[in-house]
This record gives C-alpha cells, sequence and structure tokens, in this order.
C-alpha cells in the first residue's frame, strides 16, 4: 500500500499542469488564510472559505478525513506529512490532490500549520496554457532522454511526455527495417511501408487503447489514411477523425475497435526526420470533449518531434554499430578447441558490462603435429569495432603462426611486428600469452607479452602464478620476448585468463590474482573443468563495470607411453635401412601394419635426407596420436624446402615423394636443430589403441 501511494503521489507531482493551492489552517483544521487560487478552486464565493472545515472539502470515505487529521496532528507536533487526497472543487467534481501539511511559525497564535493542495486542473482546462505545454514537452525531461542509446528505453519515456502534457493518446512508430532486418525492404510495391510500434500510452482506463494498438507490433498503414500521407510528404497531418473516416481506417485495417477509439477524436501525426531520412512517427490524439489540436500545437509537438527524431537517430546508429561489433566479434572467436586426446580443455568467454560489452579479448586451443597443442589468451586494448577487427587479424596471424610450428617466443615477437604495422595507420596494443605443451614430454613452454602471469595448479591442488620473463604488449615495444619451459606433473591444470576476471577499480590487482588462486583447491585438478568455469566466474556477474573476460582452462597429461616410440640413429647411410626395420615392430604392435610400407618409404626419405645434412646422430620417433606421425630430429639448423627439379636433376625429389604419399608435412626448429614430421591417416581409426 505504502509504494502504491507513492507511486500516486509522483505521478500527481510530476503533472505541470497540477494547480498549487496555499493554505493555512489552525489545530481545529479550520482555514485561517489562503492564497487566491484557493478561493477560486475551492470555493464559489472566495469570503466563504475563510473558517470552513478542511475536511469538509474531502470526498470519499471517512478514511480520508481520518488520514487528514493525523497529518494535521504531526503538524502540531512539528512534523511534516503528505497524502493523496480525494478533493470536492468549485466545479462539483472530486479530484486526487497531493496534500502536504507543514508545521509554521506565525504571528498569529491560532495559525499552526501550511497546506499546500496540488491537484490537476479539470478536463476542459487540459491543453490550454502553451507555457505549460512548452515546459513540460521541451525543457529539463527531453534533455535527459537524450543522454539514452537504446531506442526501446527512450520510446516510452518519449510518449510519456507527450501524456499527459500534450495529448489523451500517443504512440511512437519507426520504420521496420531500421530496428529490425537491414535486409528488409522498405517500401513494398504499394509504396507502403513496414512501421514497429514502440511504444503507446493514454490516459484513460479503457484497456482497448493497448489492446487495438499493440507495443511491438509490425504493422502497414492502409493507402490514403492521415498516416500515410505523414509518411509520403513528411510533414506533420492535422485533421479531426470523423466517424466515417475512423469506419474507412477500421475496416481498410479489419481491426473494428479502431472505429470506437478514433472516431471524432482530434488527430496529429508528427514526422520523424533526421538527417534528412524520415524515421517514423509521432500519432497523438485528443478525446472528444478537449480543446482539438491548432497550429500553435502543431508548431509545438513538431519542434518536440525535431529533437526527439535526433535522439533516436542517435540511438539507432548506436545500435547498429553495437550490433555490427558484437557480430563481427562473436564471429571472430573461436567456435571449437582442439587438443590431444590426453589434454582436456574448457574456454569461457564473458562479454563486458552494458558499459562495455564489446572488447577484444579472445582465446585459442590449436592441436598440433605430435601430441602437441598451443593454448593462448590474449586481449585487444580498447573496445567497440576496432578492438574486434584487431582482435579477428591477432587471432588470424596466430593460426599461421601456429601452423608454422614457430616457438612461442617467436610467434609473439612476429605478432609484434604485425602490431607495429598496423599501428603506423592505427594505433592500438594487445597484450598476449602463449604456451605448447608437449605431450610426449610434458613439457610447457611460455611466452608472453604484457599479459598477466598464468596459473598453474598442481596435482595436490596447490597453485602457482609462473613467473615468465617480462616483455611489452604487443605493438609496444621492440626488445627480445623470451620463453620458459617448464616440467608438467601430469593432471595440472593451466589457467590462462584476461584481466576482467582479476582487475577491479577498488582493489589491488594482487587481491584479484589472489582470489583467483583460492578458486583452485585440492580437489580442483580431479573436477570437471565445466564447474571450474562456472567457480571462477561466479563472482563477476555482479560488476556493473565488468571488462570482457576470456578464460582456458587446460588439464594437461601426457600420452601413454605405448602411443610412442624413439630410437637414435647415426649419421650414416645404412641408418635408412635401419629405421625401416625399427618401425615395423610397433605398426604391428599398434595393429596398422597396412601402414608398413608407406611408413617405411616415409621414414627412408626423412632420414636420408637427415644424414645428408646431420653432423651428429639422427633422432626417429613414432606417435600415435590423431594419426601415425613421423618425426625425425637432426642437427641442422636449415629448414627443408619443397623443390621441383627438372628431368636432369638427381636431388630434390624426396620432399615431393613425402608430400605424395603423407597427409602432411612439415618442419619446425628443436633446441638443437630441427625437426621433420609427416602423418600418415589412420585406417580404422576406432580400432586404434586406447
Amino acid at each position: 500500500m505504502e509504494s502504491t501511494a507513492t507511486a500516486e503521489i509522483s505521478a500527481l507531482m510530476a503533472n505541470t499542469s497540477a494547480r498549487t493551492l496555499t493554505l493555512g489552517i489552525d489545530k481545529t483544521g479550520r482555514i485561517r488564510q489562503h492564497d487566491r487560487l484557493a478561493a477560486d478552486v475551492l470555493c464559489d464565493e472566495p469570503a466563504a472559505l475563510l473558517g470552513t472545515d478542511l475536511g469538509s472539502l474531502l470526498a470519499g470515505s471517512e478514511a480520508h478525513a481520518a488520514t487528514l487529521q493525523g497529518l494535521i496532528d504531526g503538524a502540531c507536533s512539528g512534523r511534516e506529512g503528505t497524502a493523496v487526497l480525494k478533493v470536492r472543487t468549485s466545479r462539483g467534481t472530486a479530484a486526487d490532490g497531493v496534500v502536504t501539511v507543514q508545521p509554521v511559525r506565525s504571528a498569529d497564535p491560532e495559525l499552526v500549520a501550511q497546506v499546500i493542495l496540488r491537484i490537476p486542473p479539470p478536463l476542459e482546462e487540459r491543453f490550454l496554457d502553451p507555457a505549460v505545454m512548452r515546459h513540460a514537452m521541451l525543457d529539463g525531461a527531453l534533455r535527459r532522454i537524450g543522454g539514452e542509446l537504446d531506442m526501446d528505453q527512450m520510446a516510452p519515456e518519449l510518449i510519456n511526455i507527450l501524456v499527459p502534457h500534450f495529448c489523451n493518446s500517443a504512440g511512437l512508430l519507426i520504420r521496420e527495417n531500421l530496428i529490425g532486418d537491414e535486409d528488409m525492404l522498405a517500401e513494398t510495391s504499394d509504396g507502403s511501408q513496414l512501421l514497429r510500434r514502440l511504444a503507446v500510452a493514454h490516459d484513460t482506463d479503457d484497456g482497448a487503447w493497448d489492446a487495438t494498438f499493440p507495443v511491438g507490433e509490425v504493422l502497414r498503414y492502409p493507402a490514403n489514411t492521415p498516416y500515410t500521407r505523414c509518411m509520403e510528404t513528411g510533414l506533420p497531418v492535422c485533421e479531426t477523425i470523423v466517424s466515417e473516416s475512423a469506419d474507412e481506417i477500421a475496416a481498410a485495417w479489419i481491426r473494428r475497435p479502431v472505429a470506437e477509439l478514433l472516431g471524432g477524436t482530434s488527430l496529429l501525426i508528427l514526422p520523424l526526420i533526421a538527417r534528412g531520412s524520415m524515421l517514423g512517427f509521432f500519432v497523438c490524439t485528443r478525446l472528444p470533449g478537449y480543446r482539438r489540436f491548432d497550429a500553435y500545437d502543431t508548431e509545438l509537438g513538431t519542434e518536440f518531434a525535431s529533437r526527439a527524431a535526433i535522439f533516436m537517430d542517435n540511438a539507432q546508429r548506436f545500435s547498429r554499430e553495437r550490433a555490427t561489433a558484437l557480430t563481427l566479434q562473436r564471429s571472430m572467436l573461436p567456435t571449437g578447441l582442439s587438443a590431444p586426446s590426453s589434454v582436456e580443455v574448457k574456454h569461457r568467454y564473458l562479454p563486458g558490462s552494458k558499459l562495455i560489452e564489446i572488447g577484444g579479448d579472445w582465446y585459442e586451443s590449436i592441436a598440433l603435429p605430435g601430441g602437441r597443442v598451443a593454448l593462448v589468451v590474449g586481449d585487444v586494448a580498447g573496445h567497440g569495432v576496432r578492438a574486434a577487427v584487431t582482435m579477428g587479424r591477432l587471432r588470424t596471424a596466430i593460426h599461421t603462426l601456429a601452423m608454422l610450428e614457430l616457438p612461442p617466443a617467436e610467434t609473439l615477437q612476429q605478432l609484434n611486428e604485425l602490431m607495429q604495422e598496423l599501428g603506423a595507420r592505427e594505433p592500438h596494443f594487445a597484450t598476449c600469452v602463449y604456451g605448447i605443451y608437449d605431450a610426449v614430454s610434458g613439457t610447457c613452454e611460455l611466452a608472453s607479452a604484457g599479459h598477466l602471469p598464468p596459473l598453474l595448479v598442481h596435482p595436490d591442488g596447490e597453485g602457482e602464478l609462473l613467473d615468465i620473463s617480462p616483455s611489452p604488449p604487443l605493438g609496444i615495444g621492440s626488445g627480445p620476448i623470451q620463453s620458459r619451459v617448464i616440467e608438467v606433473e601430469d593432471g595440472s591444470l593451466l589457467v590462462l585468463y584476461t584481466d576482467g576476471l582479476v582487475e577491479r577499480r577498488t582493489e589491488d590487482i594482487d587481491v584479484g590474482l589472489a582470489k583467483l588462486k583460492s578458486i583452485f583447491g585440492p580437489e580442483s585438478p580431479t573436477a570437471p573443468l565445466e564447474d571450474l568455469c562456472k567457480a571462477t566466474l561466479a563472482g563477476v556477474y555482479a560488476d556493473q563495470q565488468r571488462d570482457d573476460i576470456a578464460l582456458l582452462i587446460a588439464r594437461l597429461r601426457r600420452i601413454p607411453e605405448d602411443h610412442y616410440v624413439s630410437w637414435k640413429l647415426p649419421a650414416e647411410l645404412t641408418s635408412a635401412h635401419r629405421a625401416r626395420t625399427l618401425i615395423r615392430r610397433p605398426l604391428k604392435r599398434w595393429g596398422l601394419s597396412e601402414l608398413t610400407f608407406s611408413a617405411e618409404l616415409l621414414v627412408s626419405e626423412l632420414v636420408t635426407n637427415a644424414v645428408r645434412y646431420a653432423q651428429g646422430q639422427i633422432g626417429l620417433r613414432l606417435v600415435l596420436e590423431g594419426g601415425l606421425v613421423i618425426e625425425v630430429l637432426d642437427d641442422s639448423a636449415a629448414l627443408p624446402r619443397l623443390r621441383h627439379p627438372d628431368d636432369q636433376d638427381e636431388r630434390g625429389r624426396g620432399l615431393q615423394v613425402v608430400s605424395q604419399v603423407a597427409q602432411r608435412w612439415g618442419a619446425r626448429r628443436a633446441v638443437s636443430g630441427k625437426i621433420v614430421w609427416c602423418e600418415l591417416p589412420l585406417p580404422h581409426p576406432e580400432n586404434k589403441p586406447d
């Protein structure tokens, strides 16, 4: 009940057409003083108001009299009170008024309280005072709405200015192609346009208005009606809807209640035009018995509509840019992550709060040949379309560099040069952490460019923020980027994240990092990654100034020992024959005997090529992960390249054979030398060893 009374008081106080009366009363509630307007409104004869009991001016139940007496008693005790009471007027009508009783000190000992009474004007007096309407429509309220950038929020606020200050009912309609599907045609073959009703307001208790003109409806007005004339000419339309016209509109629209609601009303349609483009219009109606719209109303309404059109256009442009940035950003985020079978990866992307929302955070998990995986999290500075575009460029570059199998430090160095080139035209910078986990050796090589330290959670639940050699963010510095190689225990968790997860404006970042570590306890290494992702983000949703967040959690395990085998071979020509012999037994054990011929051919070519350039021993490794990967390690730093020899060349065909037989092949640098690898697809993936 209290909230209802408060709402009624707020509604009456917001009505700028309401009249304010001032009365002075004694402790018994009798009127001892009043202003001139009070005499005109409350009594036929001004002199008769003095000495009148204030309670006799109330209409309604005894509860109203009790409420008034409570206000008077409070004023006598030095307290101010306010209530909504029904007041009789000199015209014999009753109106809800806001009654405020304040204690006063006066030379007259009988005068104990001042009564301030605000009541709305009689119906016939509404819309008469041009100064009141202009103030209500063009001053404070409209200026405040100009700060809105959401059309759905702005529309009802605009309509609530028109009603009740300018008309009895109003609607706001906008062209559908401006807020709906951009590809939708603005016009049909007959020239009519699709419109969407964004807001409706009326000052009656008749629910037919809401039922007949529902908010959100997409409609097309009948031809040769005031609505279509406004859209065609871009000029305001002011006319009285006679019964015949109302019937015609209702029949053309196949909506019978329209005739009853619009018949006899005064109609004013105000076009919304911004930057020379027609956005839509306001529909304003005054019911029979009220003053009809005239030239001054048209001028005032047109000025209101022109200002509102600017606000709506700004909101529409902002919404379109925001939608473009969101679509671009979401289309560039990964839709699927890849990793070796022994590595489990989960991710989360949380947009920023409504204040920020669109950012440049991203994550990657890219499976690499030989049971390795690249894990990446990055953050482009800034928000909006520029940040999303830059994020897309970096993601594309990272995929390309990952396929080239560059080590993390060199990958970030290349990204830094890319950002330097982009910054020459459009300054931008980004932070990034890049790691490559080898599921065969159990090592992880990490490099960071201005990014927060990764969190490594050991199998016992102990968390460690990894100390990686710092380097400037991408696009700022030009110094060398260094990496760190760590041994990872099986079952450990690697947590990569962006600053939005741990940074708060009211806290030191060390507090956020400590909170992140506290989330991962002794049970976390064996807990479902889905639950860990939820727990990590649980405390950030309520932050109204939250930046966007990218989170990547990987449970790192080595592949089974019986899924790989390696040998050392001397740098001799006989090593090719030795290699062919060695690989037969593991292929048979893995049930891949049918790949023996192809594998022997590939091993021969790779080992022969290594013998030609190596100075020391040659390493040979078979890895069963996704496919059959054959790796040959030598101490030569020169990476092989595919040649196209002519008929006279006796050499240079080895890699051509490899590229024809293998599903894919490549080379990468090692700590000492290089690794050349190729991959054969498994003939029956469902039969490969567990």
